[in-house]
Order: C-alpha cells, then structure tokens, then sequence
C-alpha cells in the first residue's frame, strides 16, 4: 500500500514549495515543486532538513497509527543510507 507525506514549506526567497514523498513497495520517493514552477521535479535529492522532516513526520503517523511500523522502519532505513552516501 501507498503512503504519502506531504507538506509545504516557505523558502528563503519567499518561494513555497510543495515537497511530497512516497512509500511504496520498500521505496522512497520524493517529489518537489516550487510555486513559481508549473511541473515537479523528480531528480533532486532531498537534503538533510527535508529527510529530517519527513522522519518526524513518519513518527507522528506512526503515533497515530497512520502508517504501518514496517513503513517507519523503511523510512528510518533510507534516511541512514541516503545520509550516509556522499
């Protein structure tokens, strides 16, 4: 099953952009999109804040009982590795 965490957040420059992340079939998936631009974009690596975010949210949903403990676990999981890598 899906899940999906999104939120909007306001940039330095004033920008908002919509950040929106997938959990699907053991895979993270992130999406963003500033509101001055008309399509997302699929290829920028979410930075450090942004996984930061994401887990803290994961953990409000799982305290909610939102998301499964398996899907905190994968999210846990690929925050330590993407962090890891250069």
């Amino acid at each position: 099953m899906m899940r999906q965490v999104c939120w909007i957040e306001k940039l330095e420059d004033g920008v908002k952009r919509d950040v929106r992340v997938a959990v699907e079939r053991g895979k993270v998936k992130w999406q963003f999109r500033r509101s001055d631009e008309d399509r997302f974009d699929y290829t920028t690596p979410p930075t450090s804040e942004d996984w930061d975010q994401f887990l803290e949210r994961m953990e409000n949903r799982y305290q909610r009982r939102n998301v499964s403990f398996d899907d905190l676990q994968l999210a846990r999981l690929a925050r330590a590795k993407a962090l890891k890598e250069p």
